[in-house]
């Protein structure tokens, strides 16, 4: 068993935002993007981090995009929090995977697939609200947490799953009182995001009802844009599909709805 003091030692690793990042969301918070995109530019590895950000295939641009104010002015000020948060996270991914079969780029990609599909699908459902917009990082964040989590008991990790056919959120949950939704809801808190934050994406489990139906319905949304994108290939061989276990009827009101905002084929 892993108690509550390990798991939150690893979640206080999370690094504090350096100044530069701390005065750039707070910019972002006032609405300021030009400010806020020249105190980013003044963060070597921040400014690195956005224009290769740009450059993924998801975002759709044929020519490259380097100038921050401008990639701050195409992503708005909810997007370019979005951004700043994953940029966070990013420094807190493993050099090495040892239980998922990431990398850097795998990783930087669900960051900006999760992310922009996520955008789609509030601007679908008419919500501009910036804090809703970055409750979605918080699920790459809780993935690398549980890695760390894992890596501490990996053989007892790998004889529960040869054993029987156990989900890895199950077995998270056996393995320190907590699964990834109750990670997020920790990491939420760490960031001081808005509780309502926590509730969505604990609703997104697909197992924890909220009393608000509004926040059951984006919890319904963000619980198939989740299971959708780990079901990509590419993340099911990296064995992030095992932590999600698809609510079918949860989401049956909305899955045409889904299919469409998303495109799915």
């Amino acid at each position: 068993m892993i108690t509550a003091e390990k798991l939150n030692s690893y979640i206080t690793k999370i690094p504090p935002a350096p100044q530069a990042l701390r005065d750039t969301l707070h910019l972002l918070n006032l609405g300021d993007l030009t400010k806020a995109a020249k105190v980013a530019n003044e963060d070597l590895a921040l400014s690195s981090y956005l224009k290769n950000l740009m450059r993924k295939p998801i975002y759709g641009f044929k020519n490259d995009v380097s100038d921050i104010s401008q990639i701050f002015g195409i992503l708005g000020v909810a997007g370019s929090q979005q951004a700043v948060y994953n940029y966070m996270i990013s420094l807190l991914s493993p050099s090495k995977w040892v239980l998922f079969k990431l990398n850097a780029t795998a990783f930087h990609n669900l960051q900006a697939e999760l992310s922009v599909n996520w955008k789609k699908i509030l601007t679908h459902l008419a919500i501009y609200d910036k804090d809703i917009q970055s409750a979605i990082t918080l699920l790459p964040a809780s993935f690398i947490i549980a890695e760390a989590l894992f890596s501490e008991k990996i053989e007892d990790v790998k004889l529960l799953r040869s054993v029987s056919a156990i989900d890895l959120n199950t077995i998270l949950k056996r393995l320190c009182g907590m699964d990834l939704f109750d990670i997020c809801e920790k990491i939420s808190q760490k960031w001081e995001m808005q509780e309502s934050i926590a509730k969505i994406v604990q609703a997104a489990s697909g197992v924890k009802p909220q009393e608000d139906n509004n926040i059951n319905t984006l919890g319904k949304w963000m619980h198939l844009l989740l299971f959708y994108t780990l079901s990509k290939s590419s993340y099911i061989e990296a064995g992030l599909n095992d932590f999600i276990d698809f609510q079918v009827e949860y989401v049956m009101d909305i899955y045409d709805d889904f299919s469409s905002v998303i495109e799915v084929s």
